[in-house]
């Protein structure tokens, strides 16, 4: 068994105290798999709550059986939504996406809503799986008569270091599930088996045509 203390405080960045939680996480594995679980990344979510702003989040974890100590600082910005402008969430590259069952919806660690996005660290996939696209668009413009938001995503793949697009798809924003005004959610499955290893780039184009404005969001992620 593995146990790590988790400490989290969030402060301003004058260390105004804003939030704090402590966890404690364990792993237990079966004694002839010890090697194999020791190669793998056990990964942990916290949800906090925060108004618009810039934060610092200080992390400290101990080993309780090993004693092993590690402290990282980051900054977080939270930003402030404009009505009148059409805004995304982070784009997050996922190894799991999928439903959970009604009495899990919002609970338990990786779930957002009514599904669980597990987020792969350091973006590196192998061929033989598939990637998670997981975004949210927040107030695009509603057509008068439907009230559903009219727009369309385009998705475009291209290896790093060349001008080829591997793939490019493009589908009307109201025909995603739940399409709202105020809200959408894209949650995509890309298969990986016919990328060579490399270095590629996912862009996003999302197009409102009610309002007239276009975002491009992108990540890039790595296949062995």
């Amino acid at each position: 068994k593995a146990a790590v203390n988790i400490l989290g405080t969030m402060t301003s960045l004058t260390r105004r105290p804003i939030s704090n939680f402590e966890k404690t996480v364990e792993v237990i594995a079966p004694t002839e798999m010890l090697q194999e679980y020791a190669k793998n990344k056990s990964l942990f979510q916290q949800t906090v709550p925060l108004a618009p702003g810039t934060y610092r989040l200080n992390v400290i974890a101990k080993d309780v059986i090993g004693g092993n100590l590690s402290a990282q600082e980051f900054a977080i910005t939270v930003p402030r939504l404009d009505s009148d402008k059409v805004t995304t969430s982070s784009l997050v590259l996922a190894d799991q996406i999928g439903k959970v069952p009604t009495r899990s919806i919002g609970t338990g660690q990786f779930v957002i809503g009514s599904s669980k996005v597990r987020p792969r660290i350091g973006d590196v996939f192998k061929r033989d799986e598939k990637m998670g696209i997981y975004m949210k668009l927040y107030n695009l413009g509603a057509d008068e008569t439907t009230h559903k938001p009219d727009g369309q995503v385009q998705y475009i793949l291209s290896k790093n270091g060349s001008n080829e697009k591997l793939f490019d798809f493009t589908e009307d924003i109201s025909q995603l599930p739940d399409a709202s005004a105020s809200q959408v959610t894209i949650e995509k499955l890309l298969p990986l088996n016919s990328l060579a290893p490399g270095q590629y780039t996912i862009q996003l184009k999302i197009t409102d045509k009610n309002r007239n404005q276009v975002l491009t969001p992108s990540a890039q992620f790595t296949v062995i």
